[in-house]
């Protein structure tokens, strides 16, 4: 079976399973933007996207779906070129976030075409609207964002399937779309992601923090109020003051993954810690910036409490790789969160923007670790059972995706 892979961040969602395909004797390919410097071992294809100048009376409505169905366009361009020179795939999979498969199905009308249908937005309900402090959202605005699914809609719509991580993720499309959508997790490695007595991290001030050390964690992709970075560190001060020897190590970077960027030129790292660095002892504070995965992996084997906040968005993958290791994950009581943790169980949930809860929390699963050992394992289990790359999600996944090859 010959299978292609399209994704402008390639190998994104598709890590595991290209290499996987190709393991099992299907001629794997890829199709990626010309500028994904990311490295991996798929041959493929690589397509050139300039975005136009757009016209600056253009709506804001129409600027997002042109944007999108112009890579549409360069991207089917590129692959009748490729029809041209003999190639066919047999499935094509591509993620429906950026437009590029928006025409595949033109290209190559006898391939089987699987989306990765990731979020559907919504003007309310989701994350437009949820946190008051940054977006009281004007009508014009709940238009602009339930007009960013137009092009999510067309992409399942002329797919054969649609696969989501998560339930609560599938559930973001409506009723006659979520019909044609299976949801299988993009998988944990819980060999890698695993609990280890002996893991220690190097802080940015030569500190060694050890398995068993009083250790809050903090981790994104980028520090931002998407992902309640705002209401973790306002619940610092309460927390460090309780906790003298908690070292508190923060990781990601000080871009803007999702939503507006702050007013006034500084990211939103600067902005909240600002907003209480007076009140916090700074020598604990450890900003890591973003890391290479195994500092990332043995910090989630040191932390004795871990911090995962989000709006009803897209569930980061490091919570559950956190859960895998065995941490004590101290989740958002929001709808993505709440599919996997069971507050009191295999984890416990705190309520978006309590700000005082936060800090009790926080400051009792670092004061009595011993009190959650029941929690961590539970969270272990969790893992093992549903969301297993090697025996749950890989298996699944390429079951999902042979089952459209040739008969």
């Amino acid at each position: 079976m010959k299978v292609l892979f399209v994704h402008q961040n390639f190998p994104g969602q598709f890590l595991h399973l290209a290499p996987e395909l190709t393991r099992r004797g299907h001629e794997v390919r890829m199709l990626t933007d010309a500028v994904n410097t990311r490295k991996f071992s798929t041959d493929g294809f690589r397509y050139k996207f300039e975005q136009a100048a757009v016209d600056p009376a253009a709506t804001r409505l129409g600027r997002n779906y042109t944007t999108m169905s112009d890579r549409g366009v360069v991207v089917a361009r590129a692959c009748l070129q490729l029809r041209e020179r003999g190639y066919m795939p047999d499935v094509i999979f591509g993620h429906s976030g950026w437009g590029e498969t928006l025409f595949l199905k033109e290209v190559w009308p006898e391939a089987k075409l699987i989306v990765y249908a990731e979020f559907y937005y919504k003007g309310r309900g989701a994350d437009v609207g949820f946190d008051p402090e940054f977006s009281t959202p004007s009508f014009d605005q709940v238009m602009i964002a339930q007009g960013r699914t137009t092009h999510l809609g067309q992409a399942l719509l002329h797919a054969d399937a649609g696969l989501s991580p998560t339930a609560w993720q599938a559930s973001t499309y409506p009723p006659v779309l979520r019909e044609g959508i299976r949801v299988i997790f993009d998988g944990v490695d819980t060999a890698v992601m695993r609990p280890d007595d002996q893991a220690q991290v190097t802080l940015p001030n030569g500190k060694i923090v050890k398995a068993g050390d009083e250790v809050l964690t903090f981790v994104n992709r980028n520090l931002e109020p998407y992902r309640g970075y705002h209401i973790f560190m306002r619940a610092l001060p309460a927390v460090m003051k309780q906790r003298p020897e908690a070292q508190v190590v923060i990781v990601g970077g000080d871009e803007v993954s999702y939503g507006a960027t702050p007013k006034g030129g500084k990211g939103w790292k600067e902005v909240f810690l600002n907003e209480v660095k007076d009140q916090l002892d700074l020598t604990r504070v450890h900003f890591m910036g973003k890391v290479p995965y195994a500092t990332f992996v043995s910090l989630m084997q040191v932390s004795r409490a871990h911090a995962y906040l989000t709006y009803p968005f897209v569930l980061s993958w490091s919570m559950l790789e956190a859960m895998a290791a065995g941490a004590h994950v101290v989740g958002s009581d929001t709808t993505p969160v709440r599919e996997l943790i069971r507050d009191g169980e295999n984890g416990t949930l705190v309520d978006f923007f309590d700000v005082k809860a936060w800090s009790k929390a926080l400051t009792k699963a670092l004061a009595r670790p011993e009190k959650f050992d029941d929690i961590r394992r539970a969270a272990r289990q969790t893992i093992l059972e549903g969301y297993d790359l090697k025996s749950i999600c890989l298996p699944a996944m390429v079951e999902f995706v042979e089952g459209f090859g040739p008969k």
